[in-house]
């Protein structure tokens, strides 16, 4: 959404938006669109869901952003793309850079404009931008500075128009795969260390089981200390770890909102020798 505004206000004729489809969000049947095609409304813009649409399109650009789909090859040959990944390439090619990097303990990360090919992000770079990666920092609060860093090398690149793209360079390194997050990854398996918890519960989606019932970790720090007894035992809002303690700081048990992790171990009338994930 951005990349969209910011072209859009750099004055920017864009004859069409493609975005997913609209989806149902919560437990009722209403449809709501997705935050491009939100945008796209906004701003007088026509939207579709089908990429095939582009294909009665006069454009001399197309701009890819966190698309989450192969575009094939008969689109590709129709119009020329350009797309703005959110890693160094060839550093996590995939679908999902932004939680790979947290989850391989990156210190940066960045984000790349490249030419788009039939290949998953193989394509030549135009130009990259560099971002520290904070020690407590989530995967969404990521994903906006990034998106924020790439629409401005977005904007720039494209100044005056496709004449001003810089000339592209092949991806030099070795390459890895951010494969999509399986939502058994999320599962929190108090043997393994704080550190590697820590990551995960980064994500945003990390959850454990609390007298069976489901409990996510929306933020959590490594403690200073490390609780006796077994793995997943509680003690106040720590939690013993493989190696170290993990502190849960906001959590969302089942069927309720975010709370302050203190609050709910309070509210919960919890022992101090709970184990979580029984």
């Amino acid at each position: 959404m951005p990349a969209l505004r910011g072209l859009a206000a750099a004055g920017h004729e864009i004859p069409l938006v493609v975005s997913r489809p609209d989806r149902r969000r919560g437990r009722g049947p209403q449809l709501s669109p997705s935050p491009v095609k939100a945008a796209a409304l906004e701003l007088g813009l026509p939207v579709t869901a089908r990429i095939d649409d582009v294909l009665a399109v006069e454009a001399e650009l197309g701009v890819v952003v966190a698309f989450g789909r192969l575009i094939k090859p008969h689109v590709l040959a129709h119009l020329e793309m350009v797309n703005v990944h959110f890693s160094l390439l060839p550093r996590w090619r995939g679908a999902a850079p932004v939680e790979r990097a947290i989850l391989a303990g990156d210190t940066e990360t960045g984000v790349c404009l490249m030419a788009l090919e039939e290949g998953l992000d193989t394509g030549d770079v135009y130009d990259c931008r560099r971002l520290a990666i904070g020690p407590d920092e989530a995967a969404e609060e990521l994903r906006r500075r990034l998106a924020e860093a790439g629409t401005e090398l977005l904007v720039h690149a494209l100044e005056r128009g496709r004449e001003s793209l810089p000339t592209p360079r092949p991806q030099v390194g070795e390459a890895t795969y951010a494969a999509k997050v399986d939502p058994a990854e999320l599962r929190l398996d108090w043997t393994r260390g704080a550190v590697d918890l820590h990551r995960l519960a980064r994500l945003g989606r990390a959850w454990t089981t609390v007298r069976g019932r489901r409990l996510e970790v929306v933020r959590a720090r490594v403690a200073d200390r490390t609780p006796p007894g077994p793995a997943g035992r509680l003690d106040g809002v720590v939690v013993a770890t493989g190696d170290g303690g993990l502190e849960l700081v906001e959590v969302k048990p089942e069927g309720r909102g975010v709370v302050a992790a203190d609050s709910w171990q309070r509210g919960a009338r919890l022992a101090d020798d709970e184990v979580l994930g029984r």
